[in-house]
């Protein structure tokens, strides 16, 4: 048996799970829900196995009869099963007795939000943490602590960092061979459209449409463009466009399954800031989905720094590279009880990349630089923020792609991602 990985959702299962009587693990198929479910079940009801959903359909009862934990995997094949676990909290079941996993939440399932029965937790693709490519020296959780102490040096370089955006942080899927690889990463999205979408209500009549706006939305990736302009990029060359309805449509189902990880704007708890705009960030689930959408490998990338332009804004590397860290943040972020939303005024005047709220309403400002060094004009935005909200600023972060975790004399922090850890 492979061995297995800690993630960085373990340690708050270690807090938390013991005394919750229900929670559920959720996020795309492929990143582990169930390897680190498994870690903590003594009991497994399987919901993808037929022979178990007709068990557990012909008497719900079973789920309180089973010595705990119990693990209900892929519960969106039962829906029913989610309104079973929440009655059997109701009726006294004891602390630490289910862990529900799933990959999806089906369309037009009457479903009880589990709101003080079912504590929801999301898990991602592998964060550069949890990869095991470099040690980390400089944690999230001590920034926002306000920790001002921070070092180290890596030999982590651009080439490397590309190397992870393609590799993925699916489990299976980053430690095959290249070709291997990329074969797997298309057909995730083969199942996607093939099976994912029906399942979820969601016929597709025009695939190639759906692919089509699928690579849009990959080249609109760490850019907040208009869903109408992603439609219009996916769809250029069609004379029988489809209606707005349908193209949002592929917007809900990917959410559903957990394929998409917007950014939201961020929403200030103080009238610090004035004409913030609304539009969220676009990510997929996994950069290296979004390459694959695109067509690009490693080399491809590399070229696309030296002069393509993405169809938003910068370029296709810097784009993904900021996915990557943002992936890597969420992750880091949610282990400290916080939220990651982005800034950026409706003027365009000014953007910050990341957002970092702690639970306080105090933040951490984070900008993202595909380079091995950072300039005075790389942190201009992080400076009118701390001029704008003054003490609610924890610090200030420039996430690079350099060699060495130091401090600027202005005080902003400089860390190589491969460097930050939760």
């Amino acid at each position: 048996m492979v061995e297995y990985r800690r993630r960085v959702l373990d340690d708050t299962l270690d807090e938390l799970q013991p005394h919750l009587r229900a929670l559920s693990i959720h996020g795309p198929k492929g990143v582990g829900k169930t390897a680190t479910a498994m870690q903590r079940a003594v009991s497994v009801v399987d919901l993808s196995l037929p022979a178990q959903r007709e068990i557990l359909a012909a008497d719900p009862s079973v789920l309180t009869r089973l010595p705990g934990p119990v693990l209900v995997d892929e519960w969106q094949r039962l829906p029913e099963v989610w309104d079973q676990v929440r009655h059997a909290v109701d009726a006294g079941s004891p602390p630490g007795h289910f862990i529900v996993a799933g990959s999806s939440a089906p369309r037009g399932a009457v479903i009880h939000s589990g709101a003080g029965r079912i504590v929801p937790m999301r898990m991602r693709p592998l964060s550069m943490a949890e990869r095991g490519v470099e040690t980390p020296t400089v944690s999230l959780a001590a920034f926002l602590a306000g920790g001002r102490d921070i070092d180290g040096t890596t030999e982590f370089r651009l080439t490397d960092y590309v190397e992870e955006i393609i590799a993925s942080g699916f489990p299976a899927i980053r430690g095959l061979p290249p070709r291997v690889r990329r074969a797997e990463l298309d057909a995730y999205v083969d199942n996607v459209v093939q099976r994912e979408f029906p399942e979820q209500g969601y016929p597709v009549r025009r695939p190639a449409v759906l692919r089509a706006w699928l690579a849009a939305y990959a080249a609109a990736t760490s850019s907040s463009t208009a869903y109408s302009k992603i439609l219009d990029a996916a769809t250029g060359g069609l004379a029988n466009k489809p209606a707005k309805e349908t193209t949002l449509s592929y917007r809900d189902a990917l959410s559903s399954l957990w394929l998409l990880d917007e950014i939201p704007p961020w929403i200030p708890g103080r009238n610090h800031l004035d004409r913030l705009g609304q539009s969220p960030k676009h990510h997929l689930a996994d950069p290296a989905l979004a390459a694959r959408l695109l067509g690009l490998d490693g080399a491809a990338l590399l070229r696309a720094e030296q002069g393509s332009v993405n169809l938003s804004e910068g370029t296709v590397l810097g784009a993904l590279f900021e996915h990557l860290v943002a992936l890597s943040i969420h992750t880091y972020a949610e282990a400290s009880e916080a939220r990651v939303s982005h800034l950026r005024t409706r003027g365009n005047d000014h953007e910050v990349d990341l957002i970092v709220q702690h639970a306080d309403g105090r933040v951490l400002g984070v900008e993202v630089k595909l380079a091995d060094r950072v300039e005075d004009a790389d942190v201009r935005h992080l400076h009118w923020l701390r001029d704008r909200i003054g003490d609610d600023l924890i610090d200030a972060i420039v996430i690079y792609a350099g060699e060495r975790a130091y401090r600027r004399r202005d005080g902003v922090a400089v860390v190589p991602l491969a460097l930050l850890g939760p």
